[in-house]
């Protein structure tokens, strides 16, 4: 048994997405203005962004879902310490087995739970409320990559395995939904997010150098910051697409 951490398990990052406090809190308070009743959050993670429009939606509830355990330990921990634990259920298991509609969803960097893109798209539709709105963050190719910048990425990985921007809001168009809102993550907050991915893991290196696991651990980091710096940093977006359907 090992006391290393597990490498991407956010435990120094608010979110598990390039996205900063300041981006999060306007989302929030935008999202919040439509007074909603009911939110859902689909690969919620830890499910800080479900737990901040909570607090600034006070007669709201919210679901959140994720297959991860130690993410929905997280989130029901800290909705307690909120005192939103009363507002906020959280579930482990897949999207697919929760039923029933709200005012307001969130899918962030999570559409593979309901299969690709379009599909995810069509299925959230369905889930959303008239009037509702959905806040859909996925990522894409902000630069599409050459071959060469493209073996630097994940093993396999293919420029079909992304999408551009625009072609992912006409998805959105094409299921139903208008966009309301399209923003797309900085350098700087790519950089907090992948630097804050393995700080905790670096962290336990410097105060471990001489453990059975570390080089291990060493390895994989230093694979990891070389996909980011040489692979994907300047090139894979994120964006967050505020997206809404008609009234009843």
């Amino acid at each position: 048994m090992t006391d290393a951490p597990r490498l991407g398990s956010g435990s120094l990052l608010n979110f598990m997405s390039p996205i900063s406090d300041e981006r999060a809190d306007a989302i929030v308070r935008a999202l919040a203005d439509e007074s909603p009743a009911t939110i859902a959050d689909y690969g919620c993670g830890w499910g800080e962004l479900l737990l901040r429009l909570l607090a600034a939606a006070p007669e709201a509830t919210g679901i959140g879902v994720d297959v991860h355990g130690p993410d929905i330990a997280r989130a029901r921990v800290n909705a307690e310490r909120r005192g939103l634990d009363d507002r906020a259920t959280f579930v482990e298991g897949p999207a697919t087995d929760v039923d029933g509609t709200a005012d307001v969803i969130l899918s962030i960097g999570a559409y593979h739970a309901f299969g690709g893109i379009p599909e995810a798209l069509a299925a959230l539709r369905d889930r959303l409320n008239p009037g509702g709105r959905l806040l859909f963050g996925v990522e894409f190719w902000e630069r599409v990559p050459d071959a060469d910048r493209l073996s630097k990425m994940w093993p396999g990985m293919s420029v079909d395995d992304c999408m551009e921007l625009g072609d992912i809001a006409d998805l959105a168009v094409a299921a139903g939904f208008r966009p309301l809102g399209t923003q797309v993550s900085g350098v700087d907050e790519w950089d907090v997010f992948e630097s804050g991915n393995s700080a905790d893991a670096e962290r336990w290196l410097l105060a471990n150098p001489g453990r059975p696991e570390a080089d291990e651990l060493r390895a994989k980091l230093d694979q990891q910051r070389d996909r980011w710096l040489r692979g994907t940093r300047g090139y894979f977006g994120f964006a967050f697409f505020t997206l809404g359907v008609p009234g009843s």
